[in-house]
């Protein structure tokens, strides 16, 4: 995939940073009480982790070539996962307005980002910089406002999202494994070198909703040695965290 330039990729972090707000803005009690896209989370825990994530990737931002980058979350999965749960008791009143509040700030941290500052290290995933973390905030950002479970779904992602998805989850082919992505209408995608190899056709954005571990809108069919096969294995999704640092 070819990487976006930095005012592209800002353009496309900002549009879906106010759409994400536009989507929180709608929950209300009954809402926030219903199920989330992912399990075991109702969709105020889905606004606590957004909540908490965008506090966390403004805190980054803000600190950006320390010399003693701050850890992503304070305790790490722990502590992340801590306040999560704490977090989403809130009244739903008081937690979408707390959401809508740690998005505001990132979307004022992104915007005062300068191009001189693109490369500068951060405590996303240990010491990753700028560049990195802002596709990490475009990821959280679209994929989690397919998860409420409202008026986003998977078929709203780009062909651009999908392609950044396809190289950024490659990690999770398992080392024996390869997959070949054939979206409709577009060129295969090979994902990972092992020999057991399974090809996948559907959508560009159903096979990326199944490699990011998410519920495909339309059919994924798989082939193996020419027959019918079901959907392959995939491996964890690439942390951000680290046990030993955060």
């Amino acid at each position: 995939m070819s990487e976006l330039t930095q005012q592209d990729l800002t353009t496309r972090i900002l549009t879906s940073l106010s759409a994400l707000r536009a989507l929180v803005a709608t929950v209300d009690a009954t809402a926030a009480a219903e199920p989330s896209a992912l399990p075991g989370w109702k969709r105020a825990h889905l606004l606590a982790h957004i909540d908490g994530f965008g506090r966390a990737a403004t805190r980054q931002l803000d600190t950006a070539g320390a010399e003693e980058p701050f850890p992503m979350y304070d305790g790490g999965v722990e502590g992340r996962g801590a306040a999560i749960d704490m977090t989403a008791l809130m009244r739903a009143e008081a937690l979408v307005a707390r959401t809508d509040e740690s998005l505001a700030a990132l979307d004022t941290s992104i915007r005062g980002i300068s191009a001189g500052e693109w490369d500068l290290a951060t405590g996303f995933r240990g010491s990753g910089s700028v560049h990195d973390l802002f596709y990490a905030i475009w990821r959280e950002l679209v994929i989690h406002s397919s998860d409420l479970l409202l008026a986003h779904s998977v078929a709203d992602w780009e062909p651009a999202f999908c392609a950044h998805l396809f190289d950024e989850l490659a990690v999770r082919v398992p080392e024996s494994r390869r997959y070949i992505l054939q979206p409709h209408g577009a060129q295969r995608i090979s994902l990972g070198d092992g020999d057991d190899v399974t090809v996948l056709s559907g959508t560009d954005f159903d096979l990326a909703a199944w490699l990011a571990g998410r519920k495909p809108l339309g059919p994924v069919q798989a082939t193996a040695d020419a027959d019918g096969a079901d959907l392959p294995e995939l491996g964890p999704w690439p942390s951000g965290l680290k046990k030993a640092r955060n």
